[in-house]
């Protein structure tokens, strides 16, 4: 199923979300969003404001990526940055923080970003929700330079990578 959204064409995917406890309240207002986009969500916590490690939200939506059981991922800490380090130790995890919308699906086109991270600190809703959308409507190019470039990070992941 596609939508379109102010412009963007949006192909219905699964989508990982979670949160460490600062950024619960943005994943909790994004959650609609991309049900509204036509996505479906699973919702991988935190479920509240209490204090949790971002590391553990970061590998919960890591894993889901990694397992095929989503096929983007989206998390949300205070800046972004914490969430962005954890997810990428995971083999098959290209994440970023992102608080523009050039660089969401920038990254997407030309690195094959599969994971948006996003900081609830940084950035309100708003533009929290334009990022999401542009992350989640983009497609990577596939243009031979940024396959070369792309080969290249995948071929030191698997220098590295423990799985």
């Amino acid at each position: 199923m596609s939508v379109s959204i102010s412009g963007h064409i949006i192909d219905a995917m699964r989508i990982a979300v979670g949160a460490d406890h600062a950024g619960f309240e943005m994943k909790r207002d994004l959650i609609p969003v991309l049900r509204a986009l036509g996505h479906e969500v699973d919702d991988l916590g935190t479920h509240s404001t209490t204090a949790v490690d971002y590391p553990d939200c970061a590998e919960a939506v890591a894993a889901a990526i990694r397992e095929g059981r989503a096929a983007r991922g989206l998390i949300v800490c205070g800046s972004g940055a914490g969430v962005s380090i954890a997810a990428n130790k995971h083999p098959g995890v290209r994440a970023a923080v992102c608080h523009d919308t050039y660089t969401a699906h920038q990254a997407v086109e030309h690195d094959d970003m599969n994971v948006l991270c996003l900081g609830a600190r940084v950035i309100g809703i708003a533009l929290a929700t334009e990022i999401a959308t542009a992350f989640l409507s983009a497609s990577f190019s596939g243009e031979e330079r940024h396959q070369r470039r792309l080969n290249k990070i995948l071929a030191i992941e698997a220098r590295y990578a423990r799985t």
